[in-house]
C-alpha cells in the first residue's frame, strides 16, 4: 500500500483529501507545516503532496532538503500550491518534482495526478538495472524510441511531436544516460548555432519534454546547481 504524507497549512483541506486518498486505498498520514513534516520519518513515504506557501520553511525549500537528502531525494513530489505563474511551474520541476496542480483544484483531479505518479514511478523502479537498447539509428528506453535517422519519437508506439531543439535535447541526454550534464556542456552540444541562448531556454525545453513523454517524463532528472540527465 502506497504511504502519502499531505503537507499544508490549511488544516480542512489536508482532510478532504485525507478522507479522499484513504477512500482510494491509500494510507495517509498529514501536517501542517514542513516543519511538522520534517519530525516525520520521511523516508517511508511512497509520494509527498507539498504546499508550496507555508510559514517559515516554505514547500520549495522543503522540497530543497528533501532532494539534497540520499534517503528522500527519490520521494516523488506534487506541488499543490495558488501560485500559477510559469516561473514558478518551471522552479517546482527543476527542483525534481513530479507534477504542479494550481489552487483550486478538485478532489479528482489530485486523485488521478496522484495515482499517475505513482505508476509512474513504480515503472521507473521496476525498470532499474534493465539495459536500454539500441538499433542502428534508434535510441530506445523501455517504450520511449528516437529515430535519428527520420527524427521522429514515439512513446509506446504512439509518435510524439517534438519541436527541432526539443529532440536534440532528448537525444543528448539519452546518449549520456547515467550522468549528470551541465547547462555548458547541453548549450554547446544542442545549442551550438545560436549566437545568445539563456539558460532559461533549457529549462523551458525540458519542461515541454517531460509533459510530451508522458510517463517517461520522469527518466529525466534535475540536480539543482549541476544541471540535467536521463536516468540510466
Amino acid at each position: 500500500m502506497a504511504r502519502i504524507l499531505i503537507v499544508d497549512d490549511e488544516e480542512t483541506l489536508c482532510e478532504v483529501l485525507k478522507i479522499n486518498l484513504e477512500n482510494e486505498g491509500y494510507d495517509v498520514d498529514t501536517a501542517f507545516s514542513a516543519e511538522q513534516a520534517l519530525g516525520y520519518n520521511l523516508k517511508e513515504y511512497s509520494l509527498i503532496l507539498l504546499d508550496i506557501m507555508m510559514g517559515e520553511i516554505s514547500g520549495i525549500k522543503m522540497a530543497k532538503m528533501l532532494k539534497s537528502d540520499v534517503a528522500t531525494a527519490d520521494i516523488p513530489i506534487i506541488f499543490c500550491t495558488a501560485r500559477d505563474t510559469e516561473d514558478d511551474m518551471i522552479m517546482g520541476l527543476n527542483l525534481g518534482a513530479d507534477d504542479y496542480i494550481m489552487k483550486p483544484y478538485t478532489v479528482r483531479n489530485v486523485i488521478a495526478r496522484v495515482k499517475s505518479v505513482l505508476r509512474r514511478t513504480a515503472t521507473s523502479h521496476k525498470n532499474i538495472g534493465s539495459a536500454p537498447t539500441e538499433k542502428p539509428n534508434q535510441l530506445v528506453v523501455d517504450g520511449l524510441c528516437l529515430d535519428l535517422e527520420f527524427k521522429r519519437c514515439t512513446v509506446d508506439g504512439e509518435e510524439v511531436r517534438l519541436a527541432r531543439k526539443e529532440f536534440e535535447l532528448l537525444a543528448y541526454l539519452i546518449k549520456h544516460r547515467g550522468k549528470i550534464c551541465s547547462r555548458e556542456q547541453i548549450l554547446s552540444r544542442v545549442w551550438s548555432d545560436e549566437v545568445v541562448v539563456l539558460d532559461r531556454t533549457i529549462d523551458v525545453n525540458i519542461t515541454r519534454l517531460r509533459s510530451k513523454i508522458g510517463v517517461y517524463g520522469s527518466y529525466i532528472v534535475t540536480r539543482s546547481g549541476f544541471g540535467y540527465g536521463f536516468r540510466d
